[in-house]
């Protein structure tokens, strides 16, 4: 599975309709293949994109398809693309392709954003994962670039997708209340012996699928493995990890030892000790800034774009596929297996002792800021729309 220093290809299901991208480098590339494939339509939603050379090869790729006669439209959240100027679009929107700015920033509503991100081409071919449009995600994650996960989906699962894209891109002004209750989309597609569910969540939907479905799963789960870039599940979720543990399961987690969003690593080193009290191992990423999102409970897989945190269970516009079929969860275990073999694990014992007065006050500040904090002013946003 390691070649030398580096990611090595593994088999794929892709006969399945689904295959794992687990690099940027590969990412990238089978998305950029697929926008010059397409000939009808291009949809693509990101949260982070930048002026950079890798935003640059995709917005050619976008004028390009535009030039092909194929209808192209962009969706890119204001706030996770705060440094990108809106003239970088004026090519694509001179090549006749549509732009669109999700959720434009103000300070009545700058707390509720779209943290999805996928790819939809000819509503047949389909990319989700964690990776955005940006240099950071460059790379093989081990020698260079965050580490990630992407799924590159060939199947009915994509017309989903694309359904659920015209939604956001239709609102993308975000003008009123009644943009957040999506219709749910949680629908079953067999696939030989598979079956995939769309789960969509936002502000304002009531009980959010991704939670939902997570609880189902795991009130008899035996096996759990999960990487989380961002680790703050809501209570119930947390007592659900605990509870498989300490009925005898096994429960693994993979969480960053480096982060882009310190506070929020400070914010999980909070739940360690109650964690591994129960019986939770714990382990952390060591060559780059983690970022992949991937929970695997027994027989299910679960991949997307939303982190397991009060703000994307909560709070973003998030999507997660839940899927199941032997080949496909067997090689999101190896998946697993890899980011846990480049992994230090956190022993119970040398934790508790490690830790001072100062480091629970930082790290009982940051859980009240991500917890507590932002969730009450996005929902004062949210009560506050019209």
């Amino acid at each position: 599975m390691l070649r030398g220093n580096s990611l090595a290809p593994m088999p794929s299901s892709e006969a399945t309709g689904f295959r794992w991208l687990r690099t940027g480098d590969e990412t990238f590339a089978a998305m950029l293949l697929a926008l010059d494939a397409a000939t009808s339509s291009v949809e693509l939603e990101s949260y982070i994109y930048t002026s950079s050379p890798v935003g640059e090869r995709f917005r050619e790729a976008l004028v390009r398809a535009c030039g092909r006669g194929v209808r192209v439209q962009v969706l890119i959240d204001s706030f996770g693309s705060v440094t990108l100027p809106d003239s970088f679009w004026q090519p694509l929107r001179q090549a006749g392709g549509e732009m669109r700015w999700f959720n434009r920033l103000t300070l009545r509503r700058f707390n509720i954003r779209n943290h999805r991100k996928l790819l939809i081409c000819d509503q047949q071919v389909g990319f989700i994962g964690g990776f955005n449009i940006a240099p950071e995600w460059e790379g093989d994650g081990v020698t260079r670039g965050w580490r990630d996960l992407g799924l590159h989906i060939n199947d009915s699962l994509a017309r989903e997708l694309s359904a659920s894209f015209d939604e956001m891109f239709a609102r993308a002004d975000f003008k009123h209340k009644r943009f957040i209750r999506l219709r749910k989309r949680p629908v079953k597609h067999p696939i030989s012996d598979q079956a995939a569910d769309l789960l969509l969540s936002g502000p304002g939907r009531g009980r959010s699928p991704i939670k939902m479905a997570l609880r189902r799963d795991l009130a008899q789960a035996r096996t759990v493995q999960i990487v989380a870039a961002y680790f703050l599940p809501p209570r119930r979720l947390r007592r659900a990890l605990m509870h498989v543990a300490r009925r005898g399961g096994r429960v693994q987690l993979v969480l960053p030892g480096k982060s882009d969003v310190p506070l929020i690593r400070l914010a999980a080193h909070s739940l360690y000790q109650r964690l591994l009290r129960a019986g939770v191992e714990i382990y952390e990423y060591q060559p780059q800034i983690l970022h992949t999102k991937l929970v695997i409970v027994d027989a299910v897989v679960y991949a997307g774009s939303s982190n397991l945190d009060t703000r994307s269970l909560n709070i973003n516009y998030e999507l997660l596929v839940r899927l199941n079929g032997e080949r496909l969860v067997a090689e999101a275990r190896d998946i697993f297996s890899e980011h846990l073999s480049r992994s230090r694990q956190v022993h119970r014992m040398i934790w508790r002792k490690s830790r001072t007065f100062w480091n629970k006050l930082r790290e009982r500040l940051a859980f009240l800021f991500f917890a507590r904090f932002d969730p009450y002013v996005a929902w004062r946003q949210w009560k506050a729309m019209p």
